[in-house]
């Protein structure tokens, strides 16, 4: 059930803390204080024409920000080549672990508490921040920290800069927003600053393989969240990703019967031939509306001589809607072998419901204005792909993506961030962290 939502919070400026936060700069200057801004009424949600009621109780601070995050971003930009420098493929429960504890280690020095939660996969990352108001709900933000890169891909392909690009095993998905939220909070630490509301991030080792752990992590968190927000790369041109299509991973594993090829072949059932056989089939599947369908991996058999007795396919499918999604599993689930003696069998490795788009969106409006204040133009649009954010999204909680680094080429040789776009963005999420949110969902 989706938590009630919290009454609509007057804009205020952010107060500087009595004591300057973990990682604030010796000697930094605060923000100046505003003055106290009439109260907002509860019962008006945000609209195009109050677009920049969010930062006009903010004088002064949309140029600071914007000023501090060019000057952060060669430091970022150092942070995320390091970051994708640490290999982290999903599995590599090791190398999961030793990068987990470093962005620990670097989101605490901004002010973080850190908890680790035991995978045996990899360990996941729970972290929070106090806020100036701790009693609102959190804000919560996920993210991952493993890749589909294999270890020594950077053997031939180093983390490196050219034209203006960072180029690199997942420095766009996603070191890159990993190391984006770190220097928003540096930043406002630097400025003896504090989130308006406690923030709240799970980042989750297995989000490439579909989140079958990370998920209930993610899960648990969304109970009493203000909105969610994912530090996944937005769309090549900068926009955020207001909706995603459901994702499901199927394992599709076929039994036969192994026997001689050459004396004995009429006593064995090859389970490479049923699955060939199935797999036509399945690609039926994909003309469907609604559906689409990637074969990912496919094994099987021993030998040459032998006729196979048991091969699988691993299937990724992506659905635009809940009902596509539901007709699809169902019709695997009820498979039927075309031989005699052939065993068919599906499971569901991980599964991800579709994150619809909405109509509105108050949480895509008061990015916009914030973006706006800080002389951005921004927009959103639905996404292709899958992530954690579908879990919020599908629930109908106010929710974001894409809010990670700018570029392009995720999960391909041509991966890479856009350098000039770091400034901004940490400027982004920044304001995002600082200023209050408006009321985001009907009572």
């Amino acid at each position: 059930m989706a938590p009630e939502p919290h009454p609509a919070e007057a804009p205020q400026a952010p107060q500087a803390p009595g004591g300057a936060p973990a990682g604030t700069s010796a000697g930094a200057p605060a923000a100046a204080p505003a003055a106290e801004p009439a109260a907002a009424d509860p019962a008006e949600l945000p609209t195009a024409a109050t677009a920049v009621t969010p930062t006009a109780a903010l004088p002064g601070l949309p140029r600071t920000l914007t000023t501090r995050a060019r000057t952060l971003a060669a430091a970022v930009r150092k942070r995320c080549a390091d970051l994708a420098r640490i290999e982290s493929p999903s599995g590599d429960a090791a190398r999961l672990d030793s990068l987990a504890e470093e962005l620990a280690a670097g989101y605490a020095a901004t002010g973080a508490t850190a908890v680790r939660q035991r995978c045996d996969h990899g360990d996941h990352l729970v972290l929070d921040w106090p806020g100036q108001q701790e009693d609102l709900p959190h804000l919560l933000v996920v993210g991952h920290h493993d890749t589909v890169w294999p270890v020594g891909t950077l053997a031939d392909w180093p983390v490196e800069e050219r034209d203006g690009r960072l180029t690199g095993p997942g420095v766009l998905d996603m070191k890159g927003g990993l190391a984006l939220l770190e220097g928003a909070f540096a930043l406002l630490a630097d400025l003896g600053q504090r989130p308006h509301r406690p923030v709240r991030m799970v980042i989750v080792s297995d989000e490439e393989v579909g989140s079958p752990d990370g998920r209930r992590q993610v899960e648990r968190h969304l109970r009493g969240a203000a909105a969610v927000l994912g530090l996944e790369p937005g769309h090549p041109d900068g926009r955020l990703k207001t909706a995603r299509r459901g994702s499901t991973r199927v394992r599709l594993t076929v039994t036969g019967r192994e026997a001689h090829a050459g004396l004995d072949a009429a006593d064995g059932v090859s389970a490479i031939d049923e699955l060939v056989d199935q797999l036509i089939v399945v690609r039926g599947l994909a003309r469907q509306p609604g559906t689409e369908l990637n074969t990912g991996r496919i094994h099987g058999g021993t030998r040459a001589n032998v006729i196979a007795g048991r091969a699988e396919a691993e299937l990724g499918l992506r659905f635009s809607t809940t009902e596509a999604q539901h007709r699809t599993l169902d019709t695997l689930a009820h498979l039927t072998p075309h031989r005699p003696g052939a065993d068919v069998r599906t499971e569901v490795l991980s599964s991800r419901p579709a994150w619809p788009e909405r109509t509105g969106n108050p949480l895509l409006r008061h990015v916009r204005s914030l973006a706006a204040a800080l002389g951005q133009h921004l927009d959103g649009a639905p996404a292709g792909g899958a992530g954690d954010t579908n879990l919020a999204g599908a629930r109908g909680l106010p929710t974001l993506d894409g809010l990670g680094a700018v570029g392009a080429g995720p999960h391909a040789r041509t991966e890479h961030l856009r350098v000039d776009q770091l400034g901004p963005r940490i400027a982004l999420l920044a304001a995002l962290l600082a200023v209050p949110l408006p009321r985001l969902r009907e009572r």
